[in-house]
């Protein structure tokens, strides 16, 4: 058995993306080039990595069991490479993903300090909801994430670096509003103005206060933190959000803040595929965001 990095290089290419046009344009190579390539490293293996269904690739079982390996023995070439490299500290692109709180709120300041730091200026981020985060780290697409919740994957790795604290918003002229303080029999037969599945808020919101609130109901769903604080903002629910992304709603009056007789702080996990491997790159990363704290 001969494998070439090349081949693994395909390989891994070929599994972000659903087509080999896509693939041949993000690797520079003609669609013929990889497909021989794929078709070299799977007769060297003796299985398919891909089932193809309608011209598409879909990674299967073996590929997936070889995933890991790949990526892994990609990054560890890429070490070899700039080892001995006297004018770079660190070296490679860093994938980076980031719940919306985070990548909003948390991650630029991180980003600044780490590149002033380790003078490493090659970082990629992709910001969205933590379930497709933890998707895209399981598909290796990603190096690391920083997400509002604990990933329930079992093939995931979630580490503490931070905490945060959530908060209610309302209308300036909500009832409620002119309360001190709240108990949750205030929020009976309340609206809420909810993110949309998968994102860190909105679970915060499901397992932390739903099951004490009677009879509440969803207003809306939406898929932005300023699209939330709008629809509050003219009275069309509650909110619920951490208050890193409400700050500025609540500096300019649109919304105000109800303060509920509850714990509101919840944690900021670093999230990991258990089989990545931490090349050096990624471990002063994954330090630099500990040290945060």
């Amino acid at each position: 058995m001969n494998i070439s990095l090349k081949q693994l290089k395909v390989f891994v290419g070929i599994t972000q993306h659903t087509t080999l046009s896509a693939a041949s344009e993000r690797l520079y190579l003609s669609k013929a080039a990889l497909s021989m390539s794929l078709s070299e490293l799977e007769k060297q293996l003796g299985h398919p990595l891909f089932d193809r269904v309608n011209h598409r690739l879909i990674l299967n079982q073996e590929g997936q069991k070889l995933l890991p390996l790949a990526d892994e023995l990609l990054h560890r070439a890429n070490d070899i490479n700039t080892l001995f490299s006297s004018h770079a500290t660190a070296s490679g692109t860093l994938k980076i993903g980031a719940s919306d709180t985070i990548g909003n709120h948390v991650l630029p300041s991180i980003l600044s300090g780490f590149r002033q730091q380790q003078q490493h200026y090659s970082q990629q981020v992709f910001i969205s909801n933590s379930e497709l985060i933890c998707q895209k780290l399981r598909d290796f697409e990603l190096d690391i994430a920083l997400i509002e919740g604990h990933a329930q994957q079992s093939d995931l790795v979630s580490t503490v670096f931070s905490q945060d604290s959530m908060c209610i918003i309302a209308p300036p002229s909500h009832p409620l509003a002119k309360k001190p303080q709240l108990s949750f029999n205030d929020l009976a037969n309340s609206q809420w103005v909810l993110r949309e599945t998968g994102s860190g808020s909105r679970s915060f919101f499901l397992q932390n206060l739903a099951t004490h609130i009677d009879n509440w109901s969803q207003s809306f769903e939406l898929n932005t933190t300023e699209a939330l604080i709008n629809s509050v903002a003219e009275g069309l629910g509650l909110g619920c959000l951490s208050s890193l992304a409400a700050q500025y709603a609540l500096n300019d009056g649109r919304v105000t803040q109800l303060n509920l007789n509850h714990s509101m702080q919840r944690q900021f996990w670093l999230v990991m595929h258990k089989d990545k491997y931490k090349n050096p790159l990624l471990t002063q990363f994954i330090d630099f965001c500990h040290k945060q704290t």
